[in-house]
């Protein structure tokens, strides 16, 4: 192993190495031994006091920092201008200029400050687990598994350093069993190889493991370890023989950014000290610096850098060609590392790197063992014979991370031209060659070919990105949970009450149970014992902080920690047939609104959304939106509205024509971006105007809304005077509201639209005058229920950027028919002609199980897809879910191919008969809407 730079060791880092050498079973009771005054941990919890060391090594036997002092000056001359300039040399940057060149872009260039993999990448532990609790990073983690372990050897003959030795994942109770049945289920959809082993399998694998409190394990074969110095210099070969250029010792001092005759900022020219490269991409691979990276052109990049750690132990005999082993109830990882281990996890007191040094390249921090040491007792416990195991060397670095604990990654908001391909959190090198193919794909195409919403920088909303409480409040959340179970119905405790709608502190008297999306607050069910508030942040009681105590809100969440029906079933199931046989008020403010308003309105409406909107004023339409591919970026509502000379609370003053979007307040910040998109690239004069924060909004549904709204609103709501899809301006409790006739869950209903200010009155007349109808509140996780037992689709669950409106079962959205163009309508009309490879489709359970989403399709005995979404019906009483199903022969899914087969579920582990549907079992003559009970 190589040494770093060289520098005097202080008498603090020789002590802390001679510390370091002894057996991890001293280190565990020096550190029971120690006390540490209180307020000094805190501050060392909170943030790196301690300087870095050069001295530390890490367990590979090469690394790219030989020259790293020496060489003076740019590896090769800087080009003049470039298509792509790539900056920073990791693992995300070696990938995406590597996938980049083999998608045929020549004209590319990396920059590196350092050398390769000088920033975090060399450091980092290199472990590939192919079982995630996603379907997409499955697919991402499988593509970078083939990159590294086949494709880089057979286009270079080196070889990367990929060792697959296989991995095990560690379950102490049942529900952690449970989570690795439901991965299982999924892989098998994927053709990944596992199996659940009993303890006493275990122990054959795994001799030298304590099994006594083990509940079972899920084994993968196929998992690995990539060595980032074999993987990323491979990645620079591969791609450098295709043309593009990999330029180190190379800093960038800054980014020109120019505006544009439409007043839209782009990327112009990257600069360092040697040179300026002129470029309309730059790709910000930054990491630990992406901040700083993003700084120099104005966009905010929500990361926070902390110290992530493990330590190398010695020789343990017997321990060769033994899995790695993730151990998630101790927080714990055990790397094999030839005939050693190395030992890491994810603590719930993490070091914030708080002065985040430029210079910083090949460094490591000296090891807190205040910290580390809770990682000790957990590996001690798996593997005994570690207590008497010396420890060669410790490594503890920087590592960017996230407040959701996944990358970021796309264009940016504020600048064209600037994407972001960073905040990995510690996963860089497993996701990177599938994310490095996906923004490859972006950048040329303009869409990725997977969907990458969930690691879009879009999905966050802007007022959130640059606000540095909330992002060091989740990112801890996101980090000290990393290894938690991922229950379907979990929310965080972090950063919440950041955007609060005015009903808020209203329904929160009644009992409302908050969930949290995009930063908005918006009603989850409603709890009938009472208020259960959401409280300041506690850190889980870390650096010394004082936990919550009797805290309502996290004691109902914790409840929600269960893959069977949660203990509120019940009262869902109450606000669900409230709905269906009575009549409900769903608060609906944080949707995203916005105008389209000007003389291209209908222009651009007509390009932008597949159905047909140009229609008079007064009528409202349910539309998509699509990429050139024909992926569906959104559904919404489009309302036709007339033009003004005088601005009000419910429509500015516009020339031209007008349009008001409601769109599902979760993916407002993603539609904003792709609106705007289209309308830069297409200079279509109008303009869109974000009023979400001005108006708020209720949906009143149900058999008895028209007699509950004919009390409050001074209309006829009668089927012919105020049929559905129609909107008007009326009078409530004496304010003006925009009233659309529309429903989300299968029910005669009306969604008012209002300003802030009549919220509250509003609200309190309808629900005075439903009080003799037993009117009540529901939530979001009643409409969740209501609409997939409707037939009903939700953006990304059963509707995403990788599907189509035809896969989707949504033809009738869009205007094929007609002559009119719109944006991906090609792309449907080739699939429409060739048949659809993939077709969504309903399933219904009789027995009373719980699906979640993720659970294998079997069809005749194959697997054939998995379910995206699935939730409990209450009136028809049964497991609803969708999914995608596919051809196992390749060939298209047409109806026949769905109504001949014979299906199955599959939940952890077990499969169960299930019947298909191609239209929704409840009300499929969608009479109830139309107000025909």
């Amino acid at each position: 192993m190589h040494s770093v730079v060289p520098h005097v060791m202080t008498s603090q880092l020789l002590s802390a190495q001679k510390f370091a050498m002894e057996h991890l079973g001293r280190v565990l009771q020096a550190a029971a031994r120690r006390n540490t005054v209180a307020s000094r941990r805190r501050i060392r919890g909170l943030s790196s006091t301690a300087g870095h060391t050069t001295e530390k090594n890490v367990p590979y036997t090469t690394t790219l920092k030989e020259e790293s002092t020496t060489r003076k000056g740019p590896s090769k001359p800087l080009p003049q201008a470039a298509d792509v300039v790539v900056i920073g040399g990791g693992s995300l940057g070696c990938q995406t200029i590597y996938h980049l060149a083999k998608m045929g872009m020549k004209n590319v260039v990396l920059l590196e400050r350092d050398r390769l993999t000088s920033g975090t990448t060399w450091h980092t532990a290199g472990l590939l687990w192919q079982l995630r609790p996603s379907d997409v990073e499955v697919e991402l983690l499988a593509h970078t598994r083939n990159v590294v372990s086949r494709d880089l050897e057979q286009e270079t003959g080196l070889h990367t350093g990929w060792i697959e030795n296989g991995g095990l994942f560690i379950a102490s109770n049942k529900q952690r069993l449970d989570e690795y049945k439901r991965l299982m289920s999924l892989g098998k959809v994927y053709g990944i190889e596992s199996y659940v082993l009993s303890p006493a399998e275990t122990k054959d694998l795994y001799p030298l493991m304590n099994v006594d409190d083990l509940y079972g394990t899920l084994y993968v074969p196929k998992d690995g370890t990539m060595d980032p110095a074999g993987t990323c210099t491979t990645l620079a070969r591969a791609a450098t023989a295709r043309g593009a250029q990999v330029i180190e010792n190379c800093p960038v001092t800054g980014i020109q950014v120019k505006t544009d005759d439409m007043g839209i900022k782009r990327v112009a020219a990257v600069e360092t000290e040697f040179g300026t490269v002129r470029t309309p991409c730059v790709v910000n691979c930054a990491g630990v610096w992406a901040r700083t990276l993003g700084e120099m052109v104005g966009v905010n990049v929500p990361l926070v850098a902390m110290h992530h750690a493990y330590v190398v132990t010695e020789r343990i005999e017997g321990i060769q060609n033994m899995p790695n082993v993730r151990d998630h109830d101790a927080s714990v990882y055990l790397r094999l590392q030839g005939d050693a281990l190395s030992v890491g996890g994810y603590e719930s007191n993490p070091i914030f790197w708080e002065e985040v040094s430029d210079t910083f390249a090949f460094g490591l921090f000296d090891l807190d063992w205040d910290v580390f040491t809770q990682h000790i007792n957990g590996a001690i416990n798996r593997v005994p014979a570690l207590e008497n195991t010396g420890i060669k060397s410790t490594v503890c670095g920087p590592e960017s991370f996230t407040a959701d604990h996944k990358p970021l990654m796309g264009e940016s908001p504020e600048v064209r031209g600037f994407f972001l391909g960073c905040g990995f959190n510690s996963a860089g090198m497993m996701l990177g060659g599938g994310c490095g193919k996906e923004l490859a794909h972006w950048i040329i195409h303009g869409r990725p070919e997977k969907d990458m919403y969930g690691y879009d920088i879009r999905r966050f909303h802007h007022s959130l990105t640059n606000h540095n409480r909330w992002i060091r409040e989740r990112s801890h959340e996101s980090y000290a949970k990393n290894y938690s179970v991922v229950f379907p119905y979990d929310e965080p405790l972090a950063g919440r009450n950041m955007r609060k709608d005015p009903l808020h502190e209203e329904l929160l008297q009644q009992g409302c149970v908050f969930q949290e999306r995009h930063g908005w607050e918006r009603p989850g069910w409603f709890n009938p014992e009472g208020p259960a508030p959401l409280l300041d942040y506690d850190y889980y009681g870390a650096y010394d902080l004082q936990p919550h105590n009797g805290y309502r809100y996290s004691q109902l969440l914790a409840k929600e920690y269960t893959f069977s029906f949660p203990p509120h079933h019940d009262v869902i199931r109450r606000e669900c047939l409230l709905c269906r046989n009575g009549v409900a008020v769903f608060n609906m403010s944080y949707f995203g609104k916005f105008y389209l308003v000007g003389p291209d309105a209908t222009k651009a409406a007509n390009w932008l959304f597949t159905a047909d909107v140009d229609k008079p004023p007064g009528s409202t339409v349910y539309t998509c939106m699509l990429n050139r591919r024909g992926g569906t970026e959104s559904d919404l509502t489009v309302s036709r509205i007339s033009p003004g000379t005088q601005s009000s609370p419910l429509a500015p003053a516009f020339d031209g024509d007008g349009y008001y979007l409601a769109i599902g307040g979760a993916v407002a910040e993603h539609n904003w971006g792709h609106i705007s998109t289209v309308l830069q690239d297409k200079n279509f004069k109008c303009k869109l105007i974000d009023c979400s924060e001005d108006l708020g909004m209720i949906s009143i549904q149900g058999p008895a809304s028209r007699s509950v709204l004919e009390e409050v609103l001074d209309e006829d709501l009668g089927n012919d005077s105020f049929p559905f899809s129609t909107h008007k301006i009326v009078t409530a409790a004496g304010h003006k509201v925009r009233a659309i006739r529309l429903s989300f869950v299968g029910e005669m209903g009306w969604e008012l639209h209002m300003p802030r200010d009549a919220c509250i009155p509003v609200y309190r007349a309808v629900m005075k005058a439903g009080s003799k109808m037993s009117i009540g509140n529901a939530g979001y996780r009643a409409i969740d229920s209501l609409s997939i037992e409707k037939g009903y689709r939700h953006w990304h669950a059963d509707l995403r950027p990788d599907d189509t409106p035809l896969e989707a079962g949504l033809a009738f959205t869009c205007k094929l028919k007609s002559n009119i163009p719109f944006l991906g309508r090609e792309a449907l009309e080739k699939q429409k002609a060739e048949g659809i490879r993939k077709r969504l489709v309903g399933f219904t359970i009789n027995e009373r199980v719980p699906l979640f989403g993720l659970e294998a399709i079997w069809r005749n005995g194959v697997a054939v897809g998995h379910i995206r979404r699935a939730d409990f019906g209450f009136a028809i009483n049964k497991t609803i879910a969708y999914g995608y199903i596919r051809n196992p022969e390749g060939g298209a899914v047409t109806t026949d191919f769905v109504r001949t087969g014979e299906y199955k579920l599959e939940r952890m582990g077990v499969t169960y008969p299930a019947e298909a549907h191609l239209k929704s079992p409840f009300d499929p003559n969608n009479t109830r809407v139309k107000g025909l009970y």
